[in-house]
């Protein structure tokens, strides 16, 4: 198992060598913000959604000092706004308070703040500061699931599981890359089996649609001519999907 999970890890790395965060952010108070509105909805509605929130309130003290009703407004598209907002306020009066209004390196101090969670922290380290960290998402446990390289549910005995299979080095671009698979192409339903470049190492080849030409068309994002979900790619992710026409 541990040998077939590593060899999915290679060949991932060679069908996704681009795989990078779909949020849009420019410094670790951005990411993390764009972190948390990124539950229950999609990394695309949350991009739309941050160039006014951070024109508005572009540090914690701004945040902070938010009008609620207003800062809910602005993250209204992203949903469970009102819960949003609250863990907005919450989470930049801390860096405010305790941390000198910089977002702080370490997985401990993150998860203290109001509304982030391990998953959270892992990205802001991951993408931020360089610390390499597994996040287990909702498509990074459907899909270490499926490949039967854990039987875990609980996110973080999911994380701890697939840690042990990985070197340290490897965390943060084996998130990116299992998620970029499960948004592109292993899908929750109908994954795209007949076109998918691991088929011969799953274990779950079948599940889905297996005919090449049926396949193709479940293919999302740029593996089915699409955009991805980033709207302002950094210059060093070479290889990102162009924005969509009209993005800015």
């Amino acid at each position: 198992m541990v040998r077939r999970a590593r060899r999915i890890n290679r060949e991932l790395a060679e069908v996704y060598p681009y795989a990078h965060p779909e949020l849009d952010f420019r410094n670790p108070f951005e990411l993390l913000v764009a972190t948390v509105l990124s539950a229950q909805t999609t990394d695309l509605r949350v991009n739309q959604t941050t160039p006014a929130l951070f024109a508005a309130y572009p540090t914690p003290e701004d945040m902070a000092a938010a009008v609620p009703e207003k800062l809910e407004e602005i993250i209204r598209p992203t949903g469970f706004f009102r819960a949003k907002a609250r863990s907005l306020i919450g989470l930049s009066a801390a860096l405010r308070d305790d941390f000198g209004g910089e977002v702080p390196g370490r997985l401990a101090d993150l998860v203290k703040l109001p509304g982030v969670g391990r998953k959270t922290a892992n990205v802001v380290l991951g993408n931020a500061f360089g610390v390499p960290g597994i996040t287990v998402d909702t498509h990074f446990g459907r899909l270490v699931r499926r490949w039967k390289w854990t039987e875990q549910e609980d996110p973080e005995k999911v994380e701890a599981e697939i840690a042990a299979i990985f070197p340290k080095s490897e965390w943060t671009m084996l998130s990116h890359r299992v998620v970029f698979h499960g948004r592109r192409i292993c899908h929750s339903r109908k994954p795209a089996c007949g076109a998918c470049p691991i088929a011969g190492l799953c274990p779950a080849y079948g599940e889905g649609e297996t005919d090449p030409e049926k396949a193709k068309k479940l293919l999302k994002y740029e593996m089915g001519g699409r955009p991805g979900q980033r709207l302002s790619p950094p210059p060093d992710y070479p290889g990102s999907p162009a924005p969509p026409l009209g993005a800015g």
